[in-house]
């Protein structure tokens, strides 16, 4: 039994940010449709792939998931959804409200078909605001977010992207977890409702939860930054041999650290004396710490850490990711045999349930595998799958899936 067992997610996601969501649960055992165009989910096409539309990004964001083709701008296809929805708990669609609208597939439409539905859209921008109908992607999010003027701030040469789709898988977090807490609701009341999940507000929380800073009162005690995120310094210290991450944080480690290298008296200095002072000379801290660590190796480093409680480890590459002894330890890289596509590597799900364990049931679905056999759950009949099929409103081979 996982812990949403029973659960029934219509998934209308495609690229990252959705389908990342949708997946986190289908981990935890909802049994998500995932709803794809006759051309399928644009990310099918990304990268390496022995076969056709399953490359790597969309197999790591669409396990646990079943397909179905559905041509939506078809009227077919429309109610084809909507007759999905009359048995579904959740319905998530990551395009615009007003193409919903226009698909025929609207808040309140899906809602005739099921009242008791949870309606999340995964949008750019809130509705409320000028900037509803402006489309939205990773990049968008990010520069928007003031993200790529922070490294600059804290000295790049310019501003730069973080080199990781963040800001769609923090906002499908984002949307995890407004599903889970509209679930909740669902479940004690019966009542569904629709909810939208912004990036852009999602991403600007968690960017100015760290660097609201004096901007949090009114009239400001000082200007936004946290001046340790924005010093040049902060990046990886090098070694005698290498790269080490950490940073001393509380005073107590800071004691341990300055007595195991020789330098109780440091801690007497005002600009190291307590984590306040710490915090506004950031630089001179950054300046010893990177100048301390230039004088052992980072196995020397990580042994005196070690012993002083300090957080610290390797910096990895991609390869040494994939090699780490503790990420293998736990099974965190699993191996599945996948139909069509030879043994495939799966991330496991990272949290730990002692009652409901996750779980990779499904590997990442061909194109639209599951087509007749969601539409016969629905109650179409083998006539009505053929029809559909002619039509081009279904995946060609569906009557016989």
């Amino acid at each position: 039994m996982t812990p949403l067992h029973g659960i029934r997610v219509l998934d209308l996601t495609s690229y990252l940010m959705g389908p990342f969501a949708t997946q986190i649960l289908g981990d935890m055992g909802a049994d998500v449709i995932k709803v794809e165009p006759v051309e399928g989910d644009l990310v099918r096409a990304i990268g390496p792939t022995r076969s056709p539309g399953m490359g790597g990004i969309f197999q790591q964001n669409n396990r646990n998931k079943r397909s179905v083709v559905l041509d939506l701008k078809q009227p077919a296809g429309r109610d084809a959804v909507l007759r999905l929805a009359a048995n579904a708990d959740i319905f998530v669609y990551n395009v615009r409200p007003a193409a919903m609208a226009r698909l025929g597939l609207s808040y309140e439409a899906v809602c005739a078909a099921n009242p008791a539905i949870i309606y999340v859209g995964a949008v750019g921008f809130g509705q409320d605001g000028p900037y509803a109908a402006k489309p939205a992607l990773d990049d968008l999010m990010q520069g928007m977010a003031a993200i790529p003027s922070l490294f600059e701030r804290a000295g790049a040469e310019g501003p730069r992207y973080i080199p990781m789709a963040m800001a769609d898988r923090y906002s499908g977090i984002s949307l995890v977890n407004a599903v889970l807490g509209a679930l909740v609701h669902q479940l004690r009341s019966g009542q569904g409702q629709s909810i939208e999940v912004p990036m852009f507000e999602s991403l600007v929380q968690g960017v100015l939860g760290d660097h609201l800073m004096g901007a949090s009162f009114e009239p400001p005690l000082g200007p936004p930054g946290y001046p340790r995120h924005l010093s040049h310094d902060r990046r990886p210290f090098r070694t005698a041999d290498g790269y080490l991450c950490t940073f001393i944080i509380n005073d107590r480690q800071w004691r341990t650290v300055l007595e195991a290298i020789g330098e109780p008296e440091r801690m007497a200095d005002p600009r190291f004396a307590t984590l306040q002072s710490r915090t506004d000379h950031s630089a001179d801290v950054y300046a010893f710490l990177d100048a301390t660590f230039r004088t052992r190796s980072t196995a020397q480093w990580l042994e005196l850490l070690e012993k002083a409680d300090v957080p610290a480890g390797p910096l990895h590459t991609l390869e040494s990711l994939l090699d780490d002894e503790h990420l293998k330890a736990v099974g965190f890289f699993e191996h599945h045999a996948h139909p069509t596509e030879g043994t495939v590597v799966s991330l496991r799900p990272p949290s730990r349930w002692s009652r409901t364990p996750l779980a990779i049931d499904r590997l990442a679905p061909l194109l639209g595998q599951h087509s007749g056999e969601i539409l016969r759950e629905a109650g179409f009949t083998p006539a009505e799958i053929t029809a559909m099929a002619a039509a081009g409103a279904t995946s060609p081979d569906a009557a016989g899936r």
